[in-house]
């Protein structure tokens, strides 16, 4: 009877610490927003294929840098821009960072009439459009690359009192597909979607192509399945995934 026990006793152990080595095979993604829809697809194929759970925040880049730098206990960090997570190196807490996507800034609004103007300033400039949605454009690259496109056509100053600001570029894309605004700065991943594809789009040739750059944290509590999910997202199975959600 004691060697009974003995033996289920081992057997309770063994158990538990299967269970506790299959939950440490999690690891935790800090996303741009612009990112969402393309993460999502790779995390659940990457899953399927290894087990791993992966989960994701999904904000601003700007709010995700900020999270980081005050503790917040991400693994992994695919930022949409290339600045933030070179910081993150040079001030110890990050691995070398490297680019995992190239994306691009667009217009996009939900009435495809909108789109029946020559050029997107034109589109603009029609005396009907009220409200345009862009992204903070001082915690979201594709806010950013927004400015800088109206900066380059003379168009930042006049449309002031028009722009209305999303808190990053999925609420601008939020704010555009339910009409709250007449058009919308978004990322090229919007278009895409089942809610892009009812709309229309400009693609903005003048805003800057939005160079998106990623950091393993040092904090990292699993390198090993962080570094898996590195590579994956790396692959040519990833890289087809990319090019279907508008990205290079």
């Amino acid at each position: 009877m004691k060697d009974l026990r003995i033996i289920a006793l081992f057997v309770l152990i063994v158990l538990i610490s299967s269970v506790s080595a299959f939950a440490e095979e999690k690891i935790s993604v800090a996303v741009a927003a612009n990112f969402i829809s393309a993460f999502k697809d790779m995390a659940a194929d990457f899953e399927a294929k290894t087990k791993i759970k992966v989960e994701g925040t999904f904000s601003s880049t700007g709010n995700l840098y900020s999270q980081i730098t005050n503790g917040a206990p991400y693994d992994l960090f695919l930022s949409a821009d290339e600045e933030r997570p070179a910081r993150l190196q040079k001030d110890g807490a990050a691995d070398a960072p490297f680019i995992y996507a190239k994306g691009q800034a667009v217009l996009w609004a939900a009435n495809n009439d909108f789109c029946k103007a020559k050029t997107w300033q034109d589109a603009l400039k029609n005396e009907q459009v009220k409200k345009i949605a862009i992204a903070n454009t001082q915690t979201a690259p594709y806010g950013a690359a927004a400015k800088k496109a109206l900066e380059k056509v003379g168009m930042w100053n006049t449309l002031q009192t028009k722009l209305v600001n999303a808190q990053d570029i999925a609420q601008s894309f939020q704010y555009a597909s339910t009409s709250a605004v007449d058009a919308g700065f978004c990322a090229m991943s919007a278009t895409v979607s089942p809610e892009g594809r009812k709309g229309c789009f400009f693609v903005i040739n003048e805003a800057p192509e939005v160079i998106q750059s990623a950091c393993i944290l040092k904090r990292t509590t699993n390198r090993a399945a962080v570094e898996k999910f590195v590579e994956f997202i790396n692959s040519p199975a990833a890289k087809e995934k990319k090019v279907k959600y508008g990205y290079r």
